[in-house]
């Protein structure tokens, strides 16, 4: 297996397990059953060329048919491990946006295998609701966000239902489910 496909399959078995099998995202499993999610792999380390590849992965989401390709996940194994540093990445993400002028059309939602929320310890289980294997920008559309939220009641709850969940699911719960941060050879 080579290494994207690798990134690929860790990426699926996490949406598979944690994203909609604890249902951190109670949005995922329609476009996940549906197909309509697109998963690429950037092996550049460097942020110029990550950002060079979020430009092409926009471009090709807003022409692209919502039935077609509704979200995309833009995995970057060898991105900014440190997640401070990806974090302050994240400016320039939303500068390639607001360049673009897709504000308002997309959202970029973050993912890191060392996210950690502000005001939180580093092993905090809150954490987990926004670690993926890798870093990872998710493109979402504003529209099929809009639907989601509009079909779900309470939307604003669940970040808090999403902690609830891990609290009681336990660090042991979460290692069970093989989901360890990788390393990518």
């Amino acid at each position: 297996m080579t290494i994207e496909a690798q990134v690929v399959a860790d990426t699926q078995a996490w949406l598979d397990k944690a994203v909609i099998g604890l249902n951190l995202c109670p949005f995922a499993k329609a476009v996940v059953a549906k197909q309509q999610v697109r998963m690429v792999v950037c092996m550049n380390s460097e942020p110029e060329q990550v950002l060079q590849m979020l430009q092409q992965e926009m471009q090709l989401l807003v022409d692209t048919d919502a039935a077609v390709l509704d979200t995309t996940l833009l995995i970057a194994p060898h991105l900014l491990p440190d997640f401070l540093d990806f974090n302050e990445f994240l400016f320039d993400c939303d500068s390639v946006l607001v360049s673009m002028e897709l504000e308002g059309v997309l959202q970029i939602a973050d993912f890191h295998p060392r996210y950690q929320f502000a005001g939180t310890q580093p092993d905090d289980i809150s954490n987990f609701t926004n670690r993926a294997p890798y870093p990872t920008l998710h493109l979402l559309r504003e529209e099929s966000i809009d639907k989601a939220v509009a079909a779900f009641p309470d939307a604003s709850l669940i970040y808090e239902r999403n902690v609830q969940v891990l609290e009681e699911l336990g660090r042991e719960g979460w290692e069970a489910l093989g989901l360890s941060n990788k390393e990518p050879n």
